[in-house]
């Protein structure tokens, strides 16, 4: 039966071979108009009402091509020689964009991510990184994407001649930056990580990457590709701002997405296991820099879980006996470097572990379970020194009160001054774990077992212990963990015991009782914390360079600040609340400043402000959140510094933000009930001993205030 007739039926058949090479291709109905069809027309038209993907551009004109058929003209109503001289410089234009650009970038099945690298000194090409196809790696041959349609393919089709082929047969993992960029990056990781560079030694990891890169003693690239995102917070400018003021750094989230990827690899193989660890310890560090809570706790938790089968946890990182399985998942180690890799390993993770258990979570491993010995000293670590095992481990009994010459530098001080930390952490999850829930709060916490040796040992003991050379925070500027400038290791453990002393008193803090020693300890952690913050700004010390827990430690000496903000409005002490103000915003400049860099700062600065909504909506200040102090006598800046000779000459207000809803849960690191204290030097006893704690002489809030505004003048 003849077909119905129709509109269409009245448009004239096209005859074979006249629609164009895409309709055709994809046997869709062509009009053959010229230069377009329509159909190629609303094609293109749909493609570029959509924003491209980072990294692509859209076409300029349809993809609409024909074939030269007798009796067609090619193109009617385009010149032929225009359209010469546009492709003469259309070649001239990729010709210049080849030579200027990077042979390498990062090659993936989807698209890979990575910055171009300026040989000129910058380091980076601020612009755009594209994606290279894979040359086969990723099933798309080469005389595939030269027969493809898509202008990008063609873009980036690599010729067979090009360097890129010789570094992919040498074994080069193309998801990786090429050698130059990766150099540099390794170079800037090692020079400004304050955290996972700790697990790595530097000489020999250097001299590892002049090896080829199929020889076993080229380092993984699961630790390659955390460094990537790690170093990239100092080096990327690939990064997005999002609407809440925190950062998205696309080059470091696809080397994270890299590492997860050999990590998941791993679990299921356990090939490569413990450079596959250091890269877990690695990209930890760089997820608690960005205040990814979830990753974090799920990371911390991993880690230990993944040490304790390899034994790290024995004294010398291997055991054999007392176990149920006839040997542990590594071979013990081959020579003093590998031992004292394990170790190191071992202690970052169970420092990553106490950090990000502030919040009064139960740690994943029991102080009790660990039996290595402390490390040796990073001078003897870097150049490969002969020294016997470290004399000291956890059950030594002196250990946060001796500190062997031969056996101490800042990086051991600090896992003695973050596991002093953990036993404070210990004392107050033990101490609410089985208390009632209508128990009537302890006025004095000293009367609780071991509560007064611990106060002694955090706020008095293992700060007047320190050695001479380590008294001033800022210590040797020659540091080997310093970069040159201020010693980071150093810095923190002058932070770290007042963080914990404020954790340890704020539960028990009473501004209304005079005698009250929580209170006493809680201010003068609170005052010590700010003391180092204006020392510090008294420099030209980049603080973004802090290790990142230093923003915590500003979180909880801002808590306490936000208590005694809250008693002087009730009080109605106008002048007191005010200078308070400026100590409060003093902190949150540290934390929105730090979080120029690491996202953290931003979150805790956010935080802080939800803990700050009552008494923003108490006071009677016009302005509270700019209210300023000077910073310290000696300060190039103050709180919001002017900048001469820029654009910026307002003042700074990127910090003065307004009033967010309560942080989601993901961002509540830690309580706002907890605290913690700072430090400076050492503290040495604030009174005489008494049965039950100190006397503390004047320790009216106003008094302390009085003496805490002198420090800073």
């Amino acid at each position: 039966m003849p077909k119905a007739s129709s509109s269409s039926s009245a448009r004239p058949s096209l005859r074979r071979n006249q629609a164009c090479l895409s309709c055709r291709k994809r046997k869709l109905k062509c009009d053959a108009a010229r230069p377009h069809c329509g159909t190629c027309v609303k094609q293109w038209q749909a493609q570029i009402s959509v924003p491209p993907p980072p990294g692509y551009a859209h076409p300029t004109e349809p993809q609409c091509s024909y074939d030269p058929v007798d009796g067609l003209p090619l193109a009617p109503d385009v010149d032929p020689l225009d359209k010469i001289r546009d492709l003469e410089d259309l070649v001239g234009h990729r010709r210049t964009f080849s030579a200027s650009s990077s042979p390498v970038n990062n090659m993936t099945t989807g698209t890979a991510y990575s910055p171009d690298y300026d040989a000129n000194g910058s380091g980076m090409l601020p612009s755009i990184a594209l994606p290279h196809a894979s040359l086969d790696v990723n099933s798309m041959s080469a005389d595939r994407l030269s027969h493809s349609e898509s202008p990008e393919m063609h873009h980036k089709s690599i010729p067979r001649s090009n360097p890129l082929s010789s570094l992919i047969h040498s074994g080069w993992n193309p998801d990786l930056p090429e050698p130059a960029v990766l150099d540099h990056y390794i170079e800037v990781f090692f020079n400004c990580d304050p955290c996972g560079s700790r697990v790595l030694h530097r000489p020999a990891f250097l001299a590892s990457m002049r090896l080829p890169p199929k020889s076993p003693g080229f380092p993984h690239s699961a630790v390659l590709h955390a460094i990537c995102a790690s170093a990239s917070r100092w080096v990327s400018k690939n990064i997005v701002t999002l609407p809440d003021g925190t950062r998205r750094d696309r080059f470091a989230e696809f080397h994270a997405r890299q590492t997860r990827q050999y990590i998941d690899r791993t679990m299921a193989s356990g090939e490569d296991i413990f450079p596959v660890m250091q890269a877990c310890v690695l990209l930890s560090w760089y997820f608690y820099s960005e205040g990814r809570w979830v990753e974090v706790w799920i990371f911390a938790g991993f880690q230990t879980r993944v040490a304790v089968p390899l034994r790290l946890n024995y004294p010398g990182t291997f055991a054999t006996h007392n176990s149920g399985s006839p040997g542990a998942y590594l071979d013990p180690p081959k020579d003093l470097l590998d031992l004292e890799l394990r170790r190191r390993t071992w202690w970052m993770t169970i420092l990553f572990d106490r950090i990000v258990s502030v919040g009064g979570w139960v740690h994943a491993v029991d102080e009790r379970d660990i039996g290595t010995e402390l490390p040796l000293r990073t001078l003897d670590f870097e150049n490969n020194h002969a020294v016997s095992d470290n004399p000291q481990n956890l059950a030594t009994p002196s250990l946060f009160t001796e500190h062997p010459t031969q056996y101490t530098d800042s990086f051991l001080l600090l896992i003695k001054a973050l596991m002093l930390f953990g036993r404070v952490t210990d004392f107050g999850v033990r101490t609410n774990l089985r208390a009632p829930a209508t128990h009537p709060k302890i006025q004095n916490p000293f009367r609780l077992p071991g509560f007064e040796e611990l106060d002694r040992l955090v706020c008095v003991d293992f700060l007047a212990s320190l050695p001479h050379r380590y008294k001033n925070s800022f210590g040797e500027t020659n540091s080997l963990y310093g970069g040159g400038g201020l010693d980071t290791d150093l810095y923190m453990v002058h932070l770290a015991p007042h963080a914990a002393a404020i954790t340890l008193h704020n539960p028990y803090l009473d501004f209304s009782d005079p005698q009250s020693i929580s209170t006493t300890r809680c201010m003068e952690a609170s005052r010590a914390i700010l003391m180092q913050h204006y020392a510090l700004t008294a420099t030209s010390f980049d603080i973004t360079r802090l290790h990142p827990f230093a923003t915590i430690c500003w979180y909880l000496a801002a808590v306490v600040q936000v208590q005694l903000c809250k008693y002087f409005i009730e009080s109605g002490n106008t002048d007191r609340e005010y200078a308070v103000w400026g100590e409060i915003n003093v902190l949150r400049f540290a934390m929105t400043d730090y979080g120029q860099r690491s996202p953290i700062g931003t979150r805790q600065e956010k935080l802080l402000q939800g803990l700050m909504t009552e008494i923003v909506r108490m006071t009677t200040q016009q302005q509270p959140l700019e209210v300023g102090i000077p910073l310290y006598p000696f300060s190039h800046a103050g709180l919001f510094a002017r900048y001469s000779g820029s654009d910026e000459d307002e003042p700074r207000n990127a910090h003065i933000a307004p009033l967010p809803l309560s942080p989601s849960y993901d961002e509540d690191v830690s309580p706002p009930g907890m605290a913690s204290t700072p430090s400076q030097g050492h503290l040495s006893p604030p009174g005489t001993a008494t049965e039950n704690g100190w006397t503390m002489g004047d320790r009216s809030p106003e008094a302390m205030l009085a003496r805490q505004v002198s420090y800073a003048q």
